[in-house]
Formats: structure tokens, sequence, C-alpha cells
């Protein structure tokens, strides 16, 4: 589908990479509505960070996407949807289980419904490499088995399953995008990249982390954006489950070793239990297989591990009074 003058719909545009594919999908000359959660500070989130010219841009609609009345307002008129808005945090999964089902379940079914009910042409749920949890082979394709290792991961295997569900029951234009550890400006502190280096920035003499043994694959936001455009504009991933990652690895200790080394070398590592996640839900290898997103679209990273750490520091150096540093952020 031609994404010029398309009229599209991105629900958690407010967050990290919501904000970042509303600024793409305006390049590409989308007219853009953006989702964002009703509160009453009115705030827009990180679209409050953009420029005035590309804010008039935006057609901004506060809303809950727990409330399929509100959905239904937001998606009427809209060729397509990009649906983001999730509950993501592990930690905070473990003790509001109920929040996650109610946004990340309830939320992805008041999309589906609505975009059945509108006839909207596509429709892009976003899952997570979590639902692959522990690799049982790498790299992981789409045929890997789900495993819930926390409530989140849980609440997004649900979603996931409602939205193939649709596609089988209903024939919808559904396609599940999967990307695995996205990084980069904006992301909050309860990810790892940007709790080390806010730590490190914050002239810290040692950082404190959980488990440095787990490996992620880690692709950097602009990539990210561009794999959920490319996969837009091709009608080959309708219907489709799609993984988004880079098909490399890392550990969670190379990576500390490595910002420090870029921040400040003198800093230590202190492993703080409370940052320990329970041995069966901690996810302890993820690695993704990009085979399908290349084959179907042509997609694949462009921005290397090293120069998107890179790019992420000196934002986040811009940007550090943003952040509560020195607290577990869950």
């Amino acid at each position: 589908m031609n994404l010029k003058n398309a009229k599209v719909l991105v629900t958690g545009s407010d967050g990290f990479i919501g904000s970042h594919l509303v600024e793409m999908l305006l390049g590409h000359g989308c007219d853009v509505r953006a989702f964002v959660y009703y509160n009453a500070f009115n705030s827009w989130g990180w679209l409050d960070s953009l420029d005035k010219k590309t804010l008039y841009n935006i057609d901004v609609y506060p809303g809950d996407i727990r409330d399929p009345n509100g959905v239904e307002k937001a998606l009427k008129g809209m060729d397509m949807v990009f649906h983001l808005a999730a509950l993501i945090g592990i930690p905070f999964s473990y003790h509001s289980p109920d929040a996650y089902v109610d946004t990340n379940v309830k939320g992805t079914l008041n999309i589906l419904q609505t975009a059945r009910k509108l006839g909207t042409k596509r429709i892009f749920v976003t899952s997570t490499s979590e639902v692959y949890g522990t690799a049982k082979y790498v790299p992981i394709d789409e045929e890997h088995p789900h495993q819930a290792q926390s409530p989140y991961s849980a609440s997004k295997i649900a979603a996931d399953k409602i939205a193939e569900s649709f596609i089988r029951s209903f024939d919808a234009p559904i396609t599940i995008v999967r990307p695995f550890n996205t990084y980069g400006p904006r992301q909050s502190a309860r990810a790892v990249i940007p709790t080390i280096i806010t730590q490190l920035l914050s002239g810290l003499g040692e950082i404190r982390l959980g488990s440095l043994s787990p490996t992620r694959d880690f692709t950097y936001v602009v990539d990210v954006c561009r794999a959920f455009c490319q996969i837009a504009m091709s009608e080959k991933t309708v219907g489709k489950e799609i993984n988004i990652s880079s098909g490399d690895e890392i550990s969670i200790r190379s990576l500390s070793q490595e910002l420090i080394r870029m921040i400040n070398p003198k800093a230590k590592i202190k492993i703080d239990k409370e940052r320990m996640r329970p041995d069966d839900s901690e996810v302890h290898r993820l690695l993704g297989s990009n085979k399908k997103i290349r084959t179907l679209t042509g997609w694949k990273p462009e921005c290397h591990l090293k120069d998107g750490l890179k790019y992420t520091i000196g934002w986040f150096k811009d940007n550090l009074a943003r952040y509560k540093v020195g607290i577990y952020n869950i």
C-alpha cells in the first residue's frame, strides 16, 4: 500500500517507538492521527518534544485504548492503524497483571473489533520477542514456540492469538509485527540501555544492574520504524507474523562493558538483587531471525550497535534531566 496521503492512526504514539514512527510516517507523506493516553496534565508524551512545525501536522487524539467508544472515534476515517499502545514493563507486570490484561489484551481486541466494523484496510498489531521466552533454538524464527515467562509476555501472547484468530476467522488484513529489543533516543529508563547510560552519565562510580548473563538482540529505533513502514508498503505481509531483529546478540555484561568504555571507563558494575528477575521468568537468550522480513520486504538493519549506542548516548546527554536517575524504574 502506498503510504503517501494515507490516513494513518498510530496508537501509543506518545511513547518511545510510537513517537519515532509518527515522525517517519509524516516523512512518507501520511496524514497521521496520533492516539495518546488521556491524562489530567494534557501531556502528549514524547510528542511534546517534537518541534512545533511537526506537531502542527499531527492530529492528536487523547483517549484510552481500553475504551471501545474512544477507539472507534479515533479509527473512523483511517486507512490503516499501527497499534503500539501497551503496558510493557516486565517487573511491573509481576504485581499488576490485571492492568496488562486490560490494556494489552482488551485494548488490542478493541482495535481489531473496531477495524473490522469500519473496514480499515490494514492493521498492524505490535508484538514482542518476549512471547518466545528463552530461546529453544536460534535464530528464533516466527515458528518458534511461545512461552509465557511473565504476565507481560502472557498478555502479549494473548493479544497475538486474538489477532491470529481474526485473520483466520474473518480474513482480516492484519500483520503481527514483532520487534526484538529496540533502543534509541526517548526510551524509558525501564529498559536496560537507558538504565546503564543514565547511571553512567550521572557520574556514579558504579552502576546497579540485575542479571548480566542474558543475551539480547538489539535494533536501533529508526531501523525498527523503517521496518514498520516497509511492512506496510508490501501486500505480501498481510496475514503474516514478522520478526524485526538485527540477527546479532550481545550479553548484558558485554553491553555494559561497552557502554562503560564509551562513557566512564572507571565505573564498576554492582549486582542489585532487587533488579534480579525470578530465574524461571528471566528470558536468558534472545537472538532473532530476520530472514522472513528480508524476503518479504527487502528490509535489513542499517545502524550498527556501536553507532546506535553513540547516537543514543548523545541524546541522553542532552536530555538527562528528564530522567530520575538512581531509582529502580519498573
